[in-house]
């Protein structure tokens, strides 16, 4: 049995996916399907039950020597520009917490979901535990439960991994709405109207050349049962592509598969100055270390894989209308 949390968002959703590709049915999907329509995203998946979140940890209690091979904890609030920080810590952090917990109690292999969002603009992106500088309390709520997990790994008597995603995008992430991916809103604009808009320029950079560290789902995935095979591994590692690449060059794939368009740049918004990463580039230092191999998907191809499947699927990944 493996379990995953947050199984019908986004991250969730491709890794049971990638399991089922694997032959895993005997997965335990983990979620609040308030948005009904995130249940498009695992419609065709194999799973033997879906708990509610609000059930999860007292099901956990009841269940955790039942054979669980692993629990996956992608589960969180995901939006980096909510400002109810009790919300955000009784989601990302204490339900984090809980869950870590009985996790350990049970010996259960756990690898979660953290951020770079941790980074903010400190400018370094080295795993160091005490070092981040969150900018939203999105950040803070994933940096407190890394050093949480931190202070408590010495006590585990099985797998421990943290991931710090950096910008992922790909496949249904409709559901997320504004905090969709950058490349999911230039698809819906040049579709719209031809026009992809990007923020101009900020924190010293120039329109449109903003850095981030895109990571397609796939990848995201591939990391994931990377550490589900290897159970000796443990750690807190970064997961990006390990290249800075910027906004105009992905709107530039984005035209460059549609075969045309135009690029207009647009007023930095007032709600995101002060709480913006303007760059990102992941340091694989330690994943590389610790024995991962595969090579990272670039925006160009990503870009094109994701729009593609879009062109095919646009309909199932319409959660937000």
């Amino acid at each position: 049995m493996i379990i995953v949390t947050g199984g019908a968002g986004f991250i969730g959703s491709n890794l049971v996916h990638g399991l089922n590709a694997r032959g895993h049915n005997d997965i335990v999907v983990v979620d609040d399907l308030t948005d009904g329509m995130k249940f498009l995203n695992i419609r065709e998946a194999q799973i033997s039950n879906y708990l509610d979140r609000d059930a999860f940890l007292d099901w956990l209690v009841e269940n955790g020597d039942e054979g669980i091979d692993a629990i996956f904890h992608l589960g969180a609030c995901s939006d980096t520009t909510e400002r109810n920080g009790r919300f955000m810590m009784e989601n990302n952090y204490e339900f984090s917490r809980q869950t870590f917990e009985i996790a350990l109690a049970y010996k259960i292999p756990f690898i979660y979901a953290s951020s770079a969002a941790v980074y903010g603009q400190n400018g370094s992106f080295g795993e160091v535990i005490g070092a981040e500088k969150p900018l939203n309390v999105y950040g803070y709520s994933k940096a407190l439960f890394d050093r949480y997990v931190a202070r408590r790994v010495q006590y585990a008597e099985s797998q421990v991994a943290g991931l710090r995603y950096f910008n992922v995008y790909g496949p249904r992430e409709g559901h997320k709405g504004r905090m969709a991916s950058i490349v999911r809103h230039h698809f819906r604009q040049i579709n719209a109207d031809g026009v992809v808009r990007l923020f101009e320029g900020a924190y010293g950079y120039g329109p449109g050349e903003q850095r981030r560290d895109f990571l397609h789902v796939r990848d995201a995935v591939r990391v994931n049962l990377w550490l589900l095979d290897n159970p000796s591994i443990r750690g807190l590692f970064n997961c990006g592509t390990g290249a800075a690449e910027s906004f105009n060059e992905v709107a530039r794939s984005v035209i460059a598969h549609r075969g045309n368009g135009k690029i207009e740049y647009i007023p930095f918004p007032d709600d995101l100055r002060g709480v913006y990463q303007s760059y990102t580039e992941a340091d694989l230092t330690a994943l590389r270390a610790a024995g991962y191999t595969e090579k990272f998907t670039s925006v160009a191809e990503g870009v094109s894989l994701y729009m593609h499947w879009l062109d095919k699927h646009g309909d199932l990944d319409a959660a937000d209308g």
